[in-house]
């Protein structure tokens, strides 16, 4: 049973669910439905695909994430970086809303999907571990601004096109002549309404009287307001014969089965694509649940969160969806709404199925304007500039990682800019680890403490060099490691031993193993002895291992006052005195 447990974790909620639990689902599922409703439209439009995909996504993908997820109240769906990253993946290869555009969406979905339980197998959920902060908020920033910028188009009813930054604020400024007057004026009043109705529409109900779970669920109706409102007044005065695009008739039905085509051609061209999907949206999706599941002290799997994101993107594939993972903003409301359980989700993708049931007429007459100022409102959340220069004034080598990854994907596109910015997560921390700090240290007196020389009054000996290293030993730092001991016992000409503590040092690889030994054998020749101390246990059953103690004629101490002790007495007493 545990083993059924594992791979459905359905069953722990399950067992233990109640009415209670019900009434915090079914309220959450009527919030987030109405939420989600006119963003998995504008999402879709944003990844290029007719409208209707959006609400396909939001169907199944939340039935299977709320059977294989871990996390009790993460809302799964179309989100706005992975429609974008989608659209920069498929555009290059297929005209945007075309068969083989819609083709490519399913492939997407199925290979992240894929991706995602082959890396749930392999226990990578560490993963999301390596990713720097800084890297995915410069990231995020800098998307949540091609997103919006992309939707001015929709808010002018022009022809704009471009992928990047520059691309697309010259093809704003070419065809800006072209506006349609009515088409601008529907838009900017749906990004001020939807703006007021995040802002003060809540507060302005509360002051009324109401309470506030309706409060909130009037505020969080105001973008199917704005559907609604936009779409009767295009009907009643024929707006969309000025000029004025709108979404158009979409299909009613159930979402379509469908089988993705495996195409090893398309496949290799969407590679590179469906695992940054699958990395930006895991390591997204993780964020959220592990902060959401902290507040109720519950936890969530790492690998199990893979296979559910997984599941959510091959159901999405298999019912004419493209990729999904956890939203920020859809998980907050569903966490503050009340939500228990996936069931929640369960219920939302009830919500979603009778509106592609019953109601997708009423999105014929709906100005895509409206659309695109649903999206601006959205992605304006990400963009957090205040965040690159509290980065810079903690780190410039993290404000630098965080900068220039938003500087490529503005420039030259998203998969360059997540892929510089993971290069120089990695190069930054081989830098950072290449050159470790070490400092000489004494003990202080009437203590057994050791301490740097440089920061605290200590007891030095003349004889013996303390230096304690702060950092693993491997290939990148072990040279380094060299020189600067020489260094210091080139300064000491009655130096007679050094001890290498190693508090900090949890592994030692194979190259710094041999610096280890030019180390000990060049202070041999010049005589001095060379000790280590308080090394780790792993590490020192990994030296057994080796042959390391075969040549090495030091001693190693369990603590750094028991070497002093040991290796010059008189020093070690008088700290040991002293007060």
């Amino acid at each position: 049973m545990m083993r059924l447990r594992d791979l459905l974790p359905a069953l722990d909620w399950a067992r233990d669910y109640d009415r209670t639990s019900f009434a915090g689902d079914a309220t959450a599922a009527v919030i987030v439905t109405i939420m989600l409703i006119p963003q998995s439209l504008a999402y879709a439009m944003l990844a290029g695909l007719p409208p209707q995909i959006g609400l396909y996504a939001s169907i199944l993908p939340l039935v299977a994430y709320g059977l294989f997820g871990t996390s009790r109240t993460l809302a799964v769906g179309p989100v706005a970086v992975v429609s974008l990253m989608t659209a920069s993946a498929i555009g290059p290869i297929a005209e945007a809303g075309s068969g083989a555009y819609v083709a490519a969406a399913l492939a997407l979905a199925l290979m992240s999907g894929l991706i995602l339980v082959a890396m749930a197998a392999l226990r990578l959920g560490v993963i999301a571990n390596f990713l720097s902060h800084p890297v995915i908020a410069g990231f995020i920033s800098a998307s949540g601004i091609l997103i919006a910028i992309s939707q001015a188009k929709h808010l002018l009813g022009i022809p704009a096109k471009g992928d990047t930054l520059p691309d697309m604020l010259r093809s704003l400024a070419g065809t800006i002549g072209d506006a349609n007057l009515p088409t601008l004026v529907i838009g900017v009043a749906a990004i001020a309404f939807l703006f007021w109705v995040r802002k003060s529409l809540k507060p302005l109900l509360a002051r009324l009287g109401l309470g506030p779970r309706l409060a909130d669920l009037l505020a969080k109706a105001g973008p199917v307001a704005a559907v609604i409102v936009s779409a009767s007044c295009v009907a009643l005065f024929g707006l969309d014969a000025q000029g004025v695009k709108v979404v158009g008739a979409l299909p009613t039905g159930l979402p379509p089965l469908t089988l993705p085509q495996v195409d090893l051609d398309l496949w290799s061209e969407l590679l590179l694509a469906a695992i940054l999907i699958s990395l930006v949206g895991f390591v997204e999706s993780v964020s959220v649940a592990q902060t959401l599941a902290a507040k109720r002290r519950q936890r969530i799997g790492l690998n199990r969160e893979l296979v559910g994101l997984g599941a959510a993107n091959i159901a999405s594939a298999l019912t004419g969806g493209y990729p999904v993972t956890g939203g920020f903003a859809r998980s907050v409301v569903n966490f503050d709404a009340g939500a228990q359980t996936p069931f929640a989700g369960m219920l939302t993708a009830l919500g979603i199925l009778l509106t592609t049931l019953f109601f997708t007429p009423l999105f014929a007459t709906l100005p895509q304007a409206v659309l695109g100022a649903t999206i601006i409102v959205a992605v304006l959340s990400l963009v957090d500039l205040r965040g690159f220069l509290r980065t810079w004034g903690y780190s410039k080598a993290d404000g630098a990682a965080m900068t220039a990854t938003a500087v490529v994907v503005l420039a030259i596109g998203v998969e360059p800019g997540i892929v510089t910015g993971v290069g120089l997560s990695l190069l930054l921390f081989l830098w950072r680890t290449s050159r470790p700090h070490m400092a000489i240290v004494g003990q202080v007196p009437g203590t057994e403490h050791f301490r740097n020389i440089l920061r605290h009054k200590v007891t030095e000996s003349p004889q013996v060099l303390s230096v304690r290293v702060d950092e693993s030993l491997y290939f990148a730092n072990a040279r380094y490691l060299e020189d600067r001991l020489y260094d210091m016992v080139a300064t000491r000409p009655g130096l007679r031993h050094v001890v290498l503590m190693c508090p900090a040092v949890n592994f030692i690889d194979a190259s710094a193993l041999e610096s280890l030994e030019a180390i000990a054998h060049r202070l041999n020749a010049a005589g001095v002895e060379f000790h280590l101390s308080e090394v780790k246990g792993p590490v020192m059953d990994r030296l057994q291992r080796s042959d390391f103690f075969d040549h090495f004629k030091g001693q190693v101490f369990l603590s750094q006052h028991q070497a002093l002790a040991a290796l010059d007495p008189d020093t070690t007493r008088k700290a040991d005195l002293a007060a």
